[in-house]
């Protein structure tokens, strides 16, 4: 194979992934001067047929040292679906290179192309996937239920090429602090290692509270956190820290506070029970499920204890608050920060009717 390409939306994978093949797939006893790398981020449309043409001079031009080398078109920008991927410049660009590509490759040349995105219906994408060697590295969808037993997996596997134990609350703890950057996560698992050292080996939830920085899903989960505790001003503390970074209300309301009173409605709902294994097949059916259909026992695990804060009429009640403040932001000219604020008010007041 002569063509290998690596994209996804999980940016930190790609780029490892793509260095790793690149230091493979290089000549024996190859330097920097046999070898071409291309950054290809491109800001406009007409950088982006630049940077197609510079990889397609690279690829025809002979190695210095002969004609073995790689060309590495390194995370690219332009093969998505977004606004400079689709002008007519950067199109026709993407075109003339896979030409190229379709026409054979000198003998020994090579090419590796990292791309941020990859449009699977315009003919390169196509082309790629069928003719190249193709690896895609996609981000955990954080918006869909079970998220967090995913990314709980991949931290576990990192955490243990350290050799360090990380489970039980300290793990969950881990993941929703850290969130699904595969970056982020394993700078966090580094900075542990090297927090530990050598005499312990045995990650607690003060070493995640120390150590362990909080990224973007993290401040969604502290906004839940502070919901399920009833702390309004914690909870509106943090709603305006992002609004204050341009976060959109609605996107934080379907993030962080309707999955929340979701989850502690139906984790009240089942614990009536016992357990969930004991709820009746009616409710279990209601319950939220993973991408498999088996119930989500993650996020009703984690909403358990602060169930306890609300009856079960409070959150039938907080329901339908959020389906009335997520009506208000996405159809009335209402403030988006004061709507989030009165809902926040209205879901942690004790002193509504039980």
């Amino acid at each position: 194979m002569s063509i290998y390409v690596v994209t996804g939306t999980d940016e930190g994978r790609v780029s490892e992934e793509a260095a790793a093949l690149f230091s493979e797939i290089i000549p024996p006893n190859s330097d920097e001067f046999t070898n071409e790398i291309i950054e290809g981020v491109a800001d406009n449309s007409e950088a982006a047929f630049q940077k197609c043409s510079q990889a397609i001079e690279a690829l025809q031009t002979i190695g210095f040292f002969g004609g073995e080398k790689v060309v590495w078109l390194k995370g690219a920008n332009f093969f998505g679906t977004d606004r400079t991927s689709e002008a007519e410049r950067a199109l026709t660009g993407v075109e003339n290179l896979l030409e190229v590509l379709q026409g054979g490759l000198p003998p020994g040349v090579k090419f590796l192309l990292s791309a941020t995105a990859m449009n699977g219906v315009r003919r390169f994408g196509k082309w790629a996937k069928k003719s190249a060697e193709f690896k895609s590295f996609d981000k955990i969808d954080t918006s869909k239920e079970g998220w967090e037993a995913q990314v709980a997996l991949k931290v576990s596997r990192l955490a243990k090429d350290k050799d360090l134990t990380l489970q039980g609350e300290a793990l969950e703890f881990f993941v929703q602090r850290a969130g699904a950057e595969s970056r982020q996560i394993a700078n966090e698992i580094d900075k542990l290692d090297l927090y530990l050292g050598t005499d312990r080996r045995e990650v607690t939830v003060d070493d995640v509270t120390l150590m362990v920085s909080v990224s973007h899903k993290g401040v969604i989960w502290e906004i839940s956190r502070a919901v399920e505790r009833r702390n309004a001003n914690r909870a509106i503390e943090l709603i305006d820290s992002l609004l204050a970074k341009n976060e959109n209300a609605v996107g934080i309301i379907k993030a962080s506070i309707i999955p929340t009173v979701r989850n502690l409605f139906f984790a009240k709902l089942a614990g009536a029970y016992g357990s969930i294994n004991r709820a009746p097949a009616g409710v279990q059916a209601a319950l939220p499920k993973k991408k498999d259909g088996t119930v989500n026992t993650w996020g009703l695990k984690q909403a358990s204890a602060g169930a306890r804060n609300f009856s079960l009429a409070q959150l039938q009640q907080a329901m339908s608050d959020c389906l009335d403040a997520d009506k208000a932001l996405v159809t009335s000219s209402q403030d988006h920060r004061m709507v989030l604020h009165k809902l926040v008010i209205k879901l942690c007041d004790g002193k509504r009717a039980a």
